[in-house]
């Protein structure tokens, strides 16, 4: 099955039903509208000469026609690039390049950055706007084929890739992840499965295409049910939304999440129609998840993944979440990131690849379909993946419980090494930090220091308006995890994020100990 098949199943069930909507609840297109959009888009790039496995990027905020779009790449056979419009111009034009990439769809409102990318990508052959852009490009809606145009059916190959994503940003140099055709299959089951809902869903996407809220809008699509496009993830108007349309789904990264709980008017909206607040991108404070099921519901379910083993690799149920806060409940299962879903194998391995008893700590590892083939032309990195015994190395460090539930402790990068060697996991300091009322969101680093070799380093974003009480911090970091494990300092700022809202940890001790380099 090919996964442009799964996406026609929502206009074969549901054609006359809405499939993309405004927030005011405007209908901005049918299932049958969507569906013949992106045939329209297919046929207009075979006609331009696109060939099967050609590269084209669509630029663009969360927008019906970028989605139609990127529905039509994958129609036409070939492989739609999922770039941040929300990225720096540099990483784009190296995403790009290393992906030789043929085409350019972007919306208007980006065509300044398009006209960087056009100008600094050689292999750029055909640029087409969503809406008024550039001067000379053609829009859209006259470029693509006219009404009733329809694409020829792909022969059946699984393998067959369909996304380009690039990764890497968190942690070093860019790579490009393929995604073939059957992961893309295996990852909507995954999520069907686990968030089955009994009407056609209603999903609000707030965020980018080439963002997990992007990816959660397609099983919507093809479940035949519809999208809420927000163009940015303003709490007030996502948490009328909700209310308005009677929304049953919506993703969000933690950023937003903490955003929406922080809003003045959180509880004075009506959830009841809701079902699955997905979460994924980064881990959730525990703190955090506590609070959300008491405003949203039993409805919180968070998804673990990574680019090379897309979106749903084990997931922590929204029964599981409203389990862990009832008044007998465990609260040490809102840090899990939930069990394996139907589709991967999940294990704590050690370096010989050999799998771990419960409570041991070890390497998160996967045995998949969903896992990738191999980074684009770059089977060095993709070796450094690879484990004894099969295994796919997600590079996170992470323990089992009794109860089969997955741990992340840590990144294998994000340990903290003290004098003597005793390791400290970020993770574990990162808990206790979001306790504390007045904290949005916080990261734990090491930094280079002559006692302890690498000092535990606390980077504590406050809540607006609110001040952070450095000593109390520290001192209950000292009291429920001892005095190596608590911080020597707190610096309270803003966090460096990823266009997917991914704190980079990386950005921040480059920073320092950049810092520190140049005062020796």
């Amino acid at each position: 099955m090919m996964f442009i098949d799964y996406l026609d199943r929502g206009s074969s069930i549901n054609p006359q039903a809405p499939c993309m909507v405004d927030p005011d609840g405007t209908v901005l297109m049918t299932h049958e509208e969507f569906t013949s959009v992106s045939h329209r888009v297919a046929v207009g790039l075979l006609k331009e000469g696109l060939e099967q496995g050609e590269r084209v990027s669509i630029l663009s905020p969360p927008d019906a026609y970028a989605f139609a779009c990127a529905v039509g790449v994958i129609r036409a056979g070939g492989i739609w690039m999922a770039g941040h419009a929300a990225s720096a111009a540099d990483d784009l034009v190296d995403f790009l390049n290393l992906a030789k990439c043929t085409r350019l769809i972007y919306h208007g409102s980006q065509a300044e950055l398009a006209a960087t990318l056009i100008e600094r990508v050689p292999t750029l052959r055909t640029t087409v706007s969503i809406g008024p852009g550039r001067e000379g490009d053609p829009e859209l809606t006259t470029w693509m084929a006219p009404e009733g145009a329809t694409a020829p059916l792909l022969p059946v190959d699984s393998s067959q890739n369909m996304l380009f994503i690039r990764t890497g940003g968190t942690t070093g140099k860019p790579k490009i992840v393929p995604i073939n055709n059957r992961q893309a299959h295996l990852m909507y089951v995954a999520v069907s499965a686990h968030a089955a809902e009994p009407e056609p869903p209603r999903y609000i996407c707030a965020t980018p295409l080439a963002h997990a809220g992007g990816s959660f809008a397609f099983p919507a699509i093809g479940a035949g049910g519809s999208v809420i496009i927000h163009r940015e993830a303003v709490p007030e108007e996502i948490l009328t939304s909700i209310e308005r349309n009677r929304v049953t789904r919506l993703f969000l990264p933690p950023s937003n999440l903490y955003e929406l709980l922080a809003h003045p008017s959180v509880r004075d909206h009506d959830y009841s129609s809701l079902r699955h607040f997905f979460l994924t991108a980064s881990p959730v404070a525990p703190e955090r998840m506590a609070e959300a099921v008491d405003v949203f519901g039993p409805v919180m379910t968070q998804f673990y993944s990574q680019s090379e083993a897309p979106l749903a690799l084990t997931v922590l149920t929204a029964e599981d979440a409203a389990r862990a806060v009832a008044p007998d409940g465990d609260r040490r299962l809102l840090a899990s990131c939930g069990k394996p879903t139907v589709v991967a194998r999940v294990e704590i391995i050690d370096d010989d690849g050999n799998v771990l008893p419960p409570e041991r700590t070890g390497e998160i590892a996967v045995r998949s379909d969903l896992v990738f083939p191999g980074y684009w032309e770059n089977p060095e990195a993709t070796a450094e993946t690879r484990r004894p015994g099969g295994w796919h190395g997600t590079g996170d460090i992470g323990l089992r419980d009794a109860d089969g539930y997955i741990y992340i402790v840590d990144r294998k990068k994000d340990l903290i090494v003290t004098r003597g060697g005793l390791n400290v996991f970020s993770s574990e300091v990162e808990a206790v930090i979001h306790t504390f009322p007045e904290v949005h969101d916080c990261a734990v680093i090491g930094l280079p220091d002559d006692e302890w070799g690498e000092a535990v380093t606390a980077v504590v974003e406050p809540k607006p308006g609110r001040d952070i009480d450095a000593e109390a911090i520290i001192r209950t970091c000292e009291e429920r995890l001892g005095p190596v494990k608590a911080p020597k300092s707190i610096l309270v700022r803003g966090l460096p994020r990823s266009p997917a809202g991914k704190v980079l940890k990386r950005e921040l001790r480059d920073e320092y100990w950049n810092a520190q380099a140049r005062k020796v």
